[in-house]
């Protein structure tokens, strides 16, 4: 019985042993290995047999990228302005080996890193150059940080400055500075909206003498066309009068020819002509000498006429 419990006892060592010298590496870790306190080489991902009580796990790595938020640090600038910034550090490590033996708290030795690295840019730049340079600065810390951490099998693949936080006064006094700007740009807009609006509107006017000048001159213009319609017409309506007056008078003339009138009607009728041709505007007419006689013959006729009426 005692022997059986034996037995079934070393067995249970002898499982114990060979499943502690399976290792199986997930994706993206690494195991650094040792061989009696020596390092033995790095397994990558897959099933790995080790020899028990001799060889053993010195470091487990993690192949990820890899970020870190250290805490505001505080620098000063060149203009001695005391001020606090916290920083963002992207990693990833590329050597296990390295990693394992290159430094003993990889973490604590890059946040350091990070410190001394901002204070030493910092220190070069001004206020106002340290608030909008974050690309620069971000650029010169990644880069001292990877040449600072090549030996530990690190490569520092981003750094941001996450916050930077400067004095309160400082803070008053930009707070102050930019409502001034803000004030001064509102200035600036409102002028020229007032000034753009005068230019508009002397051109507006402008435009509205222009206008008018050549609506007066365009009305002119067809007012004293009209007016030199309207005397032609009337000069050829008078025109037009007198060519049927003597028309009308010419063929009186020549229906009396033709109805076989002597010539003291004819006469006659050629002083109703001139009559009707003075119009009564003429002051003096010249009357042939024939027709003189035959007009005071006509009137001593229209006399005898008339005192034999009264006779009557």
């Amino acid at each position: 019985m005692v022997g059986l419990l034996f037995f079934l006892v070393l067995i249970l060592v002898v499982l114990i042993l060979l499943s502690s010298c399976v290792r199986i590496v997930p994706q993206a870790q690494a195991l650094v290995v040792e061989r009696l306190g020596a390092y033995l080489g790095t397994w990558s991902v897959g099933v790995h047999f080790m020899v028990p009580l001799i060889d053993r796990v010195a470091k487990r790595v993690i192949l990820k990228e890899q970020v870190v938020d250290f805490a505001p640090q505080p620098v000063i600038t060149k203009d001695n302005v005391t001020m606090r910034i916290d920083t963002v550090v992207f990693f990833q490590i590329t050597d296990p080996k390295l990693f394992a033996y290159g430094v003993e708290n990889p973490i604590m030795a890059i946040e350091n890193l990070t410190a001394t690295t901002l204070r030493n840019i910092i220190g070069d730049l001004e206020l106002d150059q340290t608030l909008t340079s974050r690309e620069t600065i971000n650029t010169r810390m990644r880069a001292s940080l990877d040449v600072a951490t090549d030996p530990w099998g690190i490569k520092i693949n981003r750094v941001e400055l996450k916050n930077i936080i400067p004095p309160a006064a400082i803070q008053d006094a930009m707070e102050k500075q930019m409502k001034a700007e803000r004030e001064r740009r509102e200035a600036i807009l409102r002028a020229e909206g007032e000034k753009k609006s005068t230019i508009l509107v002397a051109e507006g006017k402008k435009e509205s003498v222009i206008l008018d000048a050549e609506a007066d001159k365009q009305a002119a213009i067809l007012h004293a066309e009209a007016e030199k319609e309207k005397r032609i017409r009337e000069a050829e309506g008078e025109a037009e009068a007198i060519l049927k007056v003597q028309q009308a008078n010419a063929d009186g003339i020549r229906y009396l020819k033709e109805a076989g009138a002597d010539a003291a009607v004819l006469q006659l009728k050629s002083l109703e002509a001139f009559a009707a041709a003075a119009d009564g505007k003429a002051t003096k007419i010249i009357i042939p000498s024939d027709i003189q006689g035959i007009a005071g013959l006509v009137k001593s006729v229209q006399e005898v006429a008339k005192e034999d009426g009264g006779r009557e």
